[in-house]
């Protein structure tokens, strides 16, 4: 019933016309655990269809091992990144929820209340 109400407070969306419309050819996972810091492999993974980031995996600073492209950030809510410069405008933020306090931030969120 919780999950019930909370979907009937969110709006209907769909994907972005432009992740609906290419055909992933490529695509790469960017993990958070640090594997990549002095790799130099930034220019490498900015040159995928997808780039998916998962938690606070930081990418400011850190462009040169990392990338800086950013289409689709997976995270449980505990793992989003503070910082707005980790939500890029053409990204897709992909909200990951499974326990009972997930749902209740999702509806702080939505209610724009104080959790």
């Amino acid at each position: 019933d919780k999950l019930k109400n909370l979907l009937e407070l969110l709006p209907e969306h769909d994907l972005p016309e432009d992740l609906k419309s290419k055909h992933c050819k490529r695509c790469v996972v960017v993990g958070s655990g640090g594997i990549l810091h002095g790799s130099e492999l930034g220019h490498l993974l900015n040159h995928f269809d997808i780039v998916i980031r998962l938690n606070d995996a930081p990418v400011q600073g850190y462009a040169d091992h990392v990338g800086n492209k950013t289409t689709i950030r997976m995270t449980y809510p505990e793992g989003a990144p503070l910082s707005e410069h980790e939500y890029p405008p053409a990204s897709l933020f992909v909200a990951v929820l499974f326990k009972s306090v997930d749902f209740n931030w999702l509806q702080a969120m939505v209610k724009n209340e104080t959790l």
